[in-house]
């Protein structure tokens, strides 16, 4: 499978430095532009456009596919990893209203989540499944996955085999990661 990973358009969210996580949250204005850039950045023959169930993902495929006859496909194993409550505020915001939780730098342990959020191993798990899923559907295809920037680190680490440097690469707003993917995850 050729997989094309598109991190959606920028959010208020994202400009002001937020945790964003399950927030349902809208695409701000450069947020469309980036929208409406992303095709360019695409393959002309595409098989199957997957999409996580969040809005900022929702709305960045309706943009880029309006015009495509592509039918989107929601996919809840790619919704964005839940930070629970530290979800809506900066890390500064977060370190005053949670000391005990960030001294913990618990946004980066695998097994251990914030508060009514995720854990890094959780989360994992859930984006290997969603994975092995889009192989046995759509094998040998041209498949675009419009998701989220922690997403994107998993699918890219799994595919590599090698979380090394998870916590350092980045796929910024309105990009595209390409990966070829041949066997399945375990």
């Amino acid at each position: 499978m050729q997989l094309y990973v598109v991190r959606h358009g920028e959010t208020q969210a994202n400009a002001e430095g937020r945790y964003q996580g399950s927030l349902d949250i809208d695409l701000n204005e450069r947020g469309v532009l980036q929208a409406r850039e992303l095709r360019e950045k695409l393959p002309a023959q595409i098989d199957a456009v997957i999409v996580s169930p969040l809005r900022r993902a929702q709305q960045t495929a309706a943009i880029v596919f309006t015009d495509d006859g592509l039918q989107p496909h929601t996919r809840d194993a790619f919704r964005e990893r839940g930070v629970g409550v530290f979800e809506g505020l900066t890390q500064v915001e977060a370190a005053q209203r949670y000391p005990d939780l960030w001294a913990q730098n618990i946004t980066r342990q695998w097994e251990r989540a914030p508060t009514d959020g995720e854990s890094i191993s959780q989360f994992v798990e859930r984006i290997r499944g969603g994975l092995n899923q889009l192989l046995v559907n759509h094998g040998q295809q041209v498949v675009v996955l419009v998701a989220h920037g922690v997403v994107a680190k998993a699918i890219r680490a799994l595919v590599r085999d090698d979380f090394s440097d998870f916590f350092e690469w980045q796929l910024r707003n309105g990009e595209v990661l390409s990966l070829d993917i041949a066997t399945g995850f375990v």
